[in-house]
């Protein structure tokens, strides 16, 4: 049987934690509470911390045994992401918290399934909320109140989070239905590319459009991981140069990591590989200045990626699609990678370019699954859009 997991630290929010319990449970909903503090517990709980605790890779005592607060809701937080990992019960959680208590319970919370209902009741959640909720679907709610003992108002507001939380998870969205879904990366530089392509497939399938922010790839990833995605259509592969280069837009070293771990249909391509991305002309790091740069508007600064380091960045690229096992094909657009990447155009250089795609096509490692294609068209060429579509539907029907 499924429980709505109430999560909260007992040893210094247990009044709060056992009214939110409550409340839930007299909703008909069946609870589990769970202590992620780092002291006893004040109340009754379910799941004890020191339960959760031994989820930490060096064991409860990496937790528990000592006296740094600091140090211990950091170890919590990691236990807590290992411990929701690992449940198979979970309908929803809510959490309860202050700034500790928000950090430990966000970690667990953002390590669900995007759809599962996640509300997050803190007393931070009307400032920058962005390291708590990332690129998870957690409902950050405010407390107004601190959590120091139940009051008037924080009555209310728990209540209204018990009612939230119970209805979500009573009435939980029917299964899809229709198109299967799909996940696409693009930039502005790449827009009519892949335009082209979802225009191409939307007639099949559900077309998931995500800005290769660093954050768009991530979320595409972190759907694909859910089980949520049927395949992906990874033009736009641009937040590589960020990480590697310094950039404001990054990916994670986990970047294609979805692709291995899901074995989906994937079809990947070199999109805005040629430029590195900062904010207006002050931001960029000294060491680059003399280089090639382009105002994309006046808060935008875009850097054109050189030989060696488009050699890196392909390298990167292809050593990690190397360790694909599912359907991969690679396309390589030979005439440039972006609409500056063009002939007469700002990032026109086809010596960079040439060793981007010396470096992919030599660590990828084709083989029966794994595809690499050159093709002698443009990015933005409606002819490479109509060879993507035709290698995304070739390998997502074997």
């Amino acid at each position: 049987m499924k429980r709505i997991y109430v999560v909260g630290t007992a040893d210094t929010k247990g009044e709060e934690l056992a009214f939110l319990a409550d409340a839930i449970a007299a909703t008909g909903a069946a609870v589990c509470r769970v202590d992620v503090g780092t002291r006893g517990a004040s109340v009754p709980v379910d799941i004890a911390a020191e339960d959760v605790a031994g989820h930490h890779p060096g064991g409860r005592d990496a937790v528990l045994a000592g006296n740094d607060r600091g140090a211990a809701v950091a170890a919590m937080g990691i236990a807590f992401a290992r411990f929701a990992q690992s449940r198979n019960d979970i309908a929803a959680m809510i959490g309860i918290g202050g700034g500790g208590g928000t950090s430990i319970i966000s970690a667990g919370m953002r390590t669900l399934p995007l759809g599962l209902p996640k509300i997050m009741v803190s007393t931070l959640a009307s400032g920058d909320t962005a390291p708590y909720v990332d690129i998870s679907d957690i409902i950050m709610m405010p407390s107004v109140t601190d959590m120091a003992g139940l009051n008037q108002l924080s009555r209310v507001v728990l209540h209204n989070a018990a009612q939230a939380i119970s209805g979500m998870a009573a009435g939980p969205p029917p299964p899809p239905e229709g198109k299967p879904s799909i996940g696409l990366t693009m930039f502005g530089v790449t827009t009519p590319c892949v335009t082209a392509i979802a225009d191409q497939l939307r007639s099949t399938y559900d077309c998931m459009v995500f800005h290769a922010t660093g954050t768009g790839g991530r979320s595409m990833e972190k759907l694909a991981d859910s089980g949520l995605l049927s395949g992906l259509i990874d033009i736009t592969t641009t937040e590589v140069c960020d990480l590697l280069f310094g950039g404001v837009l990054p990916a994670t070293e986990d970047r294609f990591g979805a692709v291995a771990r899901t074995r989906l249909p994937y079809v990947g391509s070199v999109g805005a590989l040629d430029m590195v991305n900062f904010w207006a002309p002050s931001t960029i790091p000294d060491h680059y200045r003399g280089r090639l740069f382009y105002e994309h508007n006046p808060n935008v600064t875009l850097m054109r990626t050189t030989a060696q380091e488009c050699r890196k960045i392909g390298e990167w690229i292809g050593t990690r699609l190397a360790r694909c096992e599912g359907p991969v094909h690679f396309l390589i657009p030979e005439k440039g990678v972006s609409a500056l990447d063009i002939e007469g155009g700002a990032f026109f250089d086809p010596q960079a370019d040439a060793a981007l795609f010396e470096a992919i096509e030599r660590t990828i490692k084709p083989n029966a699954t794994r595809r690499l294609t050159r093709l002698p068209l443009h990015i933005n060429d409606p002819r490479f859009a109509k060879a993507a579509v035709a290698a995304f539907l070739e390998i997502a029907r074997q």
